[in-house]
């Protein structure tokens, strides 16, 4: 089941979508690990003290490009890249909306998470 979420970017409302299939297609469109991503920028933000934070320009990336699977992944009209994409926006502050994306990305989780859990009693009776 999917999660989506509401964020306000530049003064625009922008949904994310979040899923079982964004590993996957994270892993197509950037052979990267989208776990892997998240967990190095989550280590190198400093929500308190956006200034004692750790991330550079390639992390910078690796957020943009995570960010614009997510919208991509909720309304498919968006651009076909994250320039594009990112263009349509005056500013994009990883501060402000990467712990937004963490925080939806760890709801699909616990949302997969429980669907296992009832399938495993309904199996089980």
């Amino acid at each position: 089941m999917a999660v989506t979420k509401t964020i306000e970017i530049d003064g625009k409302p922008v949904e994310f979508r979040a899923s079982a299939a964004i590993p996957r297609l994270y892993r197509n469109k950037f052979h990267r690990d989208i776990y892997k991503d998240l967990n190095q920028l989550q280590k190198g933000i400093d929500e308190a003290n956006p200034q004692e934070s750790d991330l550079d320009t390639f992390s910078l990336e690796l957020f943009e490009n995570i960010a614009w699977l997510m919208a991509k992944h909720k309304n498919p009209d968006i651009p076909d890249t994250p320039e594009e994409w990112l263009d349509a926006f005056n500013t994009f502050s990883i501060y402000e909306i990467l712990p937004q994306i963490i925080s939806l990305w760890g709801l699909n989780v616990e949302t997969e998470v429980e669907s296992k859990k009832n399938l495993m009693k309904l199996n089980a009776k």
